[in-house]
């Protein structure tokens, strides 16, 4: 009986030794995001940090997102870099809601056949990501796993930590009628709605590289998801801000309502801000009635603040300074029915 030919793993489709070599391109990307506070990091079985010291009675805040269907796009237009922006901003933006300080990241990226360049243009934006909200990318872990995914196919997921001071948590009890929304802009869909998305695209058998509004249609489509922490950390330890809504999944209409207590609804005032041309054109591509676009997609409002009517005016600028555009949405209104209402 002829004698079988011994198998690796690279036969059976894992190249160790490109993970390797990832891994070594990965340190090289995480150095300029580490803080002060990081013991050990990428490279070990577990990344160790201190909390700052500057906390007394710390609080832990944690959060966990992926990138969803807006994957697809990217491998389609084969532009990687922003997606890592989205997957960092996706769970930094979630836990900045309760006014905690990103401390440390971590990525999970999954494969088929581990492509040394796309995976390292991925993680060079989870990199970016870190670095404009300030926290650490301390470890992650990279799957290659044959028969599981697609030829060219990916999937992302993090997990991001924060803390914030117990008797700063920002919890939205203490919102009531008469305080105002604040809306800061998105810089497009974001990390949401985008199976929708590419409903509409394939029903009209439309390419990205079309043009739009002075770009392609990838361009707009696949701009990364804004990163808020800098400017609204800066913000609530200069000014008492009630309560935060990150516009994710769900839109104003889902969201809006996590953070109200009983007896509160959010009215939202539809002509307070012009939607941008990338919403106008879903809809109008997609025929999809107003209603749904508000349940699927931010529709150009990326995160709201709630604040007392008296600290408007000081709010407005100071997120003007850190180089925002915030408006005035709406209000609160006694409601224990209607949580958000459209005028």
């Amino acid at each position: 009986m002829p004698r079988k030919k011994p198998l690796t793993y690279r036969d059976a489709g894992v190249d160790i030794d490109a993970g390797d070599a990832l891994v070594e391109d990965i340190k090289t990307l995480v150095k300029p995001t580490l803080r002060a506070e990081v013991l050990d990091g990428v490279g070990g079985f577990g990344a160790l940090m201190r909390l700052p010291a500057r906390y007394t009675r710390p609080i832990l805040v944690s959060g966990t997102d992926g990138v969803g269907t807006k994957l697809k796009l990217a491998i389609e237009a084969k532009c990687y870099d922003g997606l890592g922006i989205d997957l960092v901003a996706m769970c930094v933006n979630d836990i900045l809601v309760s006014g905690a300080e990103p401390l440390f990241f971590l990525d999970y990226y999954a494969t088929g056949t581990l492509d040394r360049r796309v995976a390292k243009a991925v993680i060079r934006g989870i990199a970016e990501g870190c670095s404009q909200a300030g926290c650490a990318l301390v470890g992650g872990e990279t799957a290659e796993m044959p028969g599981l995914y697609a030829k060219g196919d990916f999937d992302l997921a993090g997990f991001a930590v924060g803390v914030v001071e117990e008797d700063a948590i920002i919890d939205g009890k203490r919102i009531a009628p008469g305080d105002v929304l604040i809306a800061l802009p998105s810089s497009g869909p974001h990390a949401n709605g985008y199976s929708l998305i590419r409903k509409i695209l394939a029903r009209g058998r439309l390419k990205l590289s079309r043009r739009f509004n002075g770009r392609t249609l990838g361009e707009a489509l696949l701009a990364p998801t804004r990163i808020y922490v800098r400017p609204v950390l800066d913000l609530i330890n200069r000014v008492p801000v009630k309560g935060m809504a990150h516009i994710t999944g769900g839109g104003l209409t889902e969201n809006l309502p996590r953070v109200l207590p009983g007896g509160c609804a959010a009215t939202v005032d539809t002509k307070s801000w012009k939607r941008p041309a990338v919403f106008e054109w879903l809809q109008a591509e997609g025929n999809v009635n107003e209603r749904e676009m508000r349940r699927t997609f931010n529709c150009g409002v990326g995160f709201v603040l709630m604040v007392d009517r008296t600290r408007v005016a000081r709010v407005l600028t100071e997120l003007k300074r850190s180089g925002l555009a915030p408006w005035v949405l709406g209000e609160i209104v006694r409601d224990s029915k209607s949580r958000v209402q459209f005028l």
